[in-house]
């Protein structure tokens, strides 16, 4: 259950890498709105990537800021259940490539 933590943890970490590449703002502050926005990190589930969306996980989506969240460089939210997509459109082409260099 921890490496599950640590593997949303790290992708959380791009995303605000990305967001902050796009935006310029301060990564640290961006990293807290993010984990703040989707609700805290005991909020957080799951979270996967594909070509253009970030699909997470939630245990209450209606704790999610999906305003705030649109701030941050997000360029369309989708609500399906309990999960949140989030759309980057380019930036997640960034995000995939900063995926697959980790690995």
């Amino acid at each position: 259950m921890t490496w599950e933590y640590l593997i949303i943890a790290v992708v959380l970490l791009i995303v605000a890498l990305v967001a902050m590449k796009v935006t310029g703002k301060n990564f640290d502050e961006d990293m807290n709105k993010l984990i703040k926005y989707l609700g805290g990190k005991d909020n957080i589930v799951d979270c996967e990537m594909s070509m253009s969306r970030f699909k997470v996980t939630l245990k209450d989506v209606s704790l999610a800021d999906k305003e705030g969240i649109q701030k941050l460089g997000a360029k369309g939210i989708v609500e399906i259940d309990n999960q949140l997509k989030i759309v980057f459109d380019k930036n997640a082409r960034t995000l995939k490539k900063y995926i697959k260099d980790m690995r």
